[in-house]
């Protein structure tokens, strides 16, 4: 049996505790060991509104007891947090995980209709929004049937809906003997036992899911990073969104860890980000595939002294070797880190260590994060040794729970050993450096986010005019991929632009712009096996070969901004 292990030495992994206990109420907690003036914290790059560790801490105390106490949460209630990057996420995100509850991160870009499915998936009896959500918010949790009383906004105030100060108020008004106890693991349980984050994913196939994350598989990712991280990184730049996995492990508990200040931009432009950079002198740019093409390629760059960054951290999608290569020559004394996972590894199975920031490991994803461990299965089943490609398999201790009551999803990417079947092709050469190359799963990520091309058909097929589709990726150099549709018109429909203008139109109104299709393809039928499965390989290779029947490219959307 060929199993590759990590380099690194093994994490001390507690495992009795929630990541709460292990943040604010443990001896391991950034805030038992630093005096408060010297404690970083979560701060808007705009307003510079600001809270540290401990103010978070407090705060988060109240929020849980206001939500027990007034509003009645009981343990393994979900709170859904819907908003943009704001300081207050991660404090009622602590606050809701202190009462017992699951944490569930969602899009602010997604419509009324995407918001429901997930607040009804993930089981949500709360929601926090804000401002700029509150429309969508509002109307998909009536739609979900969560009560108003139930819903809470994170910033501003509208009339009728309690705020997140509102809930500090309530719970601080019960006096400090009065608080409720932080939840505890269960006796005859591991903190790998129990869910305290949803996070949702499209896993290998199929429509989205929600994954549940343990306390333990965020503790162990914490650790696992925290061993490969220079000390000089204090300052975190949350520009990708907070509801992501990267956001959950790298913006709002690691840097507790660590004591490293975030600083949150709350919408994302490539001058806001810039500025940010600059104004507090960040070293470490955790970024995505996107952000990075116009890190080269944008004049605006070129306004703003970049002399002092050192590293560019990068994950969710390859990069070209043509970018990295842009990259080095622009910013020369930089280094380069990247990533590699997914949502159900809670982040990371691979990453870069110190060691190996040069360049020349740019197109790799790195080596094994501690105590976990590889194999790579070929084609013919058989594991494979180094420099052999096949899928890559990864078992340790922030590989997830599985998905959240979907059996049979769960024991098709999670098998009985442990082991996680993350539908990617890749290799591991005699460095012990993970090199992907290519996905093996279905999922199309665009710009880093993952689109399940299930929910795009069924979209579609919803739509008088279809009578069968297919959905898959089609490379972009500037998001990566993009969706395309191969669709087989109803009987005695004409394929011509005019439907095609029609169908993009019709995805372009039902889902958010990530989703939107960016090319239509007619086509007489849609491959299938003899059991009814979409054979994508077949278009895939017809796609290879550029050979296209009548098609419809969508330029409404051209270059459009997540």
């Amino acid at each position: 049996m060929v199993i590759f292990k990590s380099l690194q030495p093994p994490i001390n992994l507690p495992t009795d505790i929630t990541t709460w206990d292990w943040l604010f109420d443990s001896e391991i907690g950034a805030i038992s060991k630093i005096p408060e003036n010297e404690l970083a914290g979560y701060q808007n790059c705009l307003t510079k509104e600001r809270v540290n560790w401990e103010q978070v801490k407090e705060y988060s105390i109240y929020i849980s007891t206001a939500l027990v106490k007034e509003y009645g949460m009981q343990p393994g209630d979900t709170v859904s947090l819907f908003s943009q990057n704001s300081i207050w996420y991660p404090v009622a995100l602590h606050g809701a995980v202190r009462a017992g509850g699951k944490v569930s991160g969602a899009s602010p870009a997604y419509n009324v209709e995407e918001m429901t499915y997930a607040l009804k998936v993930a089981q949500a009896k709360f929601i926090f929004t804000s401002p700029g959500s509150k429309d969508v918010g509002f109307a998909a949790a009536k739609e979900a049937g969560i009560p108003k009383e139930r819903v809470f906004l994170l910033e501003g105030n509208i009339p009728g809906y309690p705020t997140i100060h509102d809930l500090i108020r309530i719970g601080k008004n019960y006096g400090e003997s009065e608080q409720i106890p932080a939840f505890k693991i269960p006796p005859g349980k591991k903190n790998k036992d129990v869910c305290g984050f949803l996070s949702f994913s499209s896993g290998t196939t199929g429509l989205p899911k929600a994954v549940m994350i343990a306390h333990q598989n965020v503790i162990a990712q914490c650790l696992q990073i925290q061993q490969i991280t220079p000390e000089s990184h204090k300052k975190v730049l949350a520009v990708l969104p907070l509801f992501h996995i990267t956001g959950l492990v790298h913006g709002l508990h690691l840097p507790v860890l660590i004591n490293a200040e975030v600083i949150m931009c709350p919408t994302f432009t490539m001058s806001l980000m810039l500025e940010t950079v600059v104004e507090y002198k960040i070293k470490e740019l955790l970024l995505v595939p996107p952000i990075v093409i116009r890190l080269v390629r944008d004049p605006i760059v070129d306004k703003y002294d970049l002399r002092h960054v050192e590293r560019f951290s990068c994950g969710a999608a390859p990069l070209s070797e043509e970018i990295l290569q842009q990259l080095q020559k622009k910013f020369p004394q930089t280094g380069f880190k990247q990533g590699y996972g997914m949502t159900e590894s809670c982040s990371c199975i691979s990453a870069h260590p110190p060691e190996k920031f040069d360049y020349k490991y740019a197109h790799t994803g790195g080596t094994i994060v501690a105590s976990t461990e590889v194999k790579i299965i070929k084609d013919n089943g058989e594991e494979a040794d180094y420099n052999e490609p096949g899928e890559i398999l990864a078992r340790g201790p922030q590989v997830t729970m599985g998905y959240l009551d979907n059996g049979q999803a769960t024991r098709e990417t999670f098998d009985a050993d442990g082991w996680l079947h993350t539908g990617d092709q890749g290799s591991i050469d005699h460095e012990g450096v993970i090199l992907i190359l290519d996905r093996i799963k279905e999922m199309i990520k665009v710009k880093g986010i993952g689109v399940a091309p299930a929910e795009l058909e069924d979209l579609l097929l919803g739509h008088a005019k279809v009578e069968d589709v297919a959905v898959l990726g089609i490379r972009d150099d500037y998001s990566g991929e993009l969706p395309k549709a191969y669709v087989v018109p109803k009987p005695g429909l004409k394929a011509d632009e005019k439907l095609g203008k029609e169908l993009l139109a019709f995805v372009r109104e039902k889902k958010t712009r990530y989703k939107w299709v960016k090319e239509i393809e007619f086509t007489d039928e849609i491959p299938k096996s003899a059991s009814g499965k979409i054979l994508r390989r077949i278009l895939r290779d017809k796609e290879r070969t550029g050979r296209k029947g009548l098609y419809v490219r969508d330029t409404f959307g051209e270059r459009a901004n997540l």
